[in-house]
């Protein structure tokens, strides 16, 4: 029988360098690959216009990731950037984001992917108004599950995913760029693109989509502590997992431009599907949504392994919620934190079905992008709190060209959170309003806590 207590329970570094860029790919390219482009396409007035956007979207992505490698190498801590808020502001905010992930920010994310995961399945596999939901709701238990289990199961079952999904993304690049004949590009088809639009309109909505595209690296933070000599190879994880990213974006763009055409991509609903029925026909459409379930299917497991690290942390420094701060020893997951994520999203996944109908994936990225964006923007400034307040920490890696490199990370995310403010407009409210219930937990929390000593940080 073991002799250690739940509290004294913690992750083990058994993460490979390969695992965690996995994780990384699987979180970021989901879905939005296969939307994005044609309302990106339709926004911009050129085509170098519109691959600019990608390139300066990874940019930012990558100024962001190094970042994150700087406070993910120095602090390791499965609370990723709950870990660092912590540290730079106190405990009290960073129980309010943990709070908003738990309730809404990751739970609505996989909620939302399995939305889309059951859209496709349900095209193949019918079963009524709600068998979209049905599907969705199966993927949740099915992902939880195999999580459950164990932590190396979850990232042997993230490796194969993010290799399938890969997969499918070459296959639409050779197919754009090798395969398919060049779309004709006649003189009013081009004008139909651009409608004289001057050089810089659309961008800044361009840029909300294509960085929402790029969102969700910043989650590898959370499995830090579980990475073997982590100190070293997240910096390298993060790094060469945008740089893929990047990649397999640039690459799919261009796939999509030399098959479809500007304006073909803008008057697409589905441009992935086009460009493969033109090359391939009917076969090549079902080959490519199920490309799209691999994808939604990658995603969802991956924000599941790094949202229930948050759940932990959580439950690890606040009694109140101290169930969810165990970790099994056995499997190495934090279990009863896996259950309660698992519970709110299939809560949210029949929310959304009863309530929304077709709308429930965008009603859950309106009402969840202003809160991730504002945390997101204190997450990234804690570095240069952490540089002040801790001057003396080992930080085995800094940031190149500081504070100019932080400097554009937060800029981008403030303008992010203005942007989802502009857009979401009444969805906003809900985010606020989750922050109020937080609030009253966290009064609720500083009672039940007394004056038991606040946890160390290491």
């Amino acid at each position: 029988m073991s002799t250690t207590s739940p509290a004294d329970r913690a992750p083990r570094p058994v993460l490979s360098t390969t695992d965690a860029i996995a994780i990384i790919v699987g979180i970021v390219i989901g879905a939005g690959i296969f939307a994005v482009p044609s309302i990106v396409a339709g926004s911009v007035a050129s085509e170098r216009m519109m691959i600019l956007v990608w390139i300066a979207a990874g940019l930012v992505s990558l100024a962001g990731a190094l970042c994150y490698g700087e406070l993910a190498t120095a602090f390791p801590d499965a609370g990723g950037d709950y870990h660092f808020i912590t540290r730079a502001y106190g405990s009290r905010l960073s129980f309010l984001y943990a709070w908003a992930r738990v309730i809404v920010i990751t739970t609505a994310s996989i909620a939302a992917l399995a939305f889309v995961f059951g859209d496709y399945v349900a095209r193949f596999l019918p079963l009524g108004g709600f068998g979209s939901a049905v599907y969705a709701a199966l993927l949740v238990v099915a992902l939880t599950a195999i999580n459950i289990a164990g932590v190396r199961r979850g990232a042997v079952t993230q490796n194969l995913l993010t290799a399938a999904l890969v997969a499918g993304l070459v296959m639409v690049i050779v197919a754009g760029l090798f395969v398919a004949a060049p779309a004709e590009a006649p003189a009013a088809a081009a004008a139909a693109a651009d409608g004289g639009k001057p050089w810089h309109a659309g961008i800044g909505l361009a840029m909300v989509l294509v960085l929402f595209t790029y969102g969700g690296w910043n989650e590898a933070a959370y499995i830090s502590a579980e990475v073997k000599d982590a100190r070293r190879n997240m910096v390298r994880a993060l790094v060469f997992g945008i740089l893929v990213i990047v990649a397999l974006y640039l690459l799919t763009n261009l796939a999509y431009l030399r098959g479809l055409g500007m304006a073909g991509m803008a008057g697409s609903q589905a441009v992935a599907a086009d460009l493969l029925a033109r090359t391939w026909g009917d076969i090549g459409a079902a080959i490519i949504s199920l490309v799209v379930v691999v994808a939604a299917a990658t995603s969802a497991n991956a924000t599941i392994i790094a949202g229930s690290r948050t759940n932990y942390a959580l439950g690890r420094d606040w009694p109140l919620l101290g169930f969810l701060g165990r970790w099994n020893e056995r499997t190495g997951t934090p279990v009863n934190a896996l259950v309660a994520q698992g519970a709110i999203a299939l809560a949210l996944v029949a929310f959304g079905a009863l309530t929304t109908g077709n709308r429930g994936l965008q009603t859950m990225i309106e009402v969840t992008a202003p809160v991730f964006w504002f945390f997101f923007l204190l997450a990234g400034a804690s570095l240069v709190v952490l540089r002040v307040r801790e001057p003396h920490a080992e930080r085995p890696f800094r940031v190149p060209l500081y504070p100019l490199t932080p400097a554009v990370f937060c800029l981008s995310s403030a303008y992010l959170l203005y942007s989802s403010l502009a857009y979401t407009g009444r969805g906003a409210w809900v985010g606020v309003a989750v922050l109020a219930v937080g609030v009253a937990v966290l009064a609720i929390g500083l009672r039940y806590r007394g004056s038991a000593p606040a946890r160390q940080l290491p």
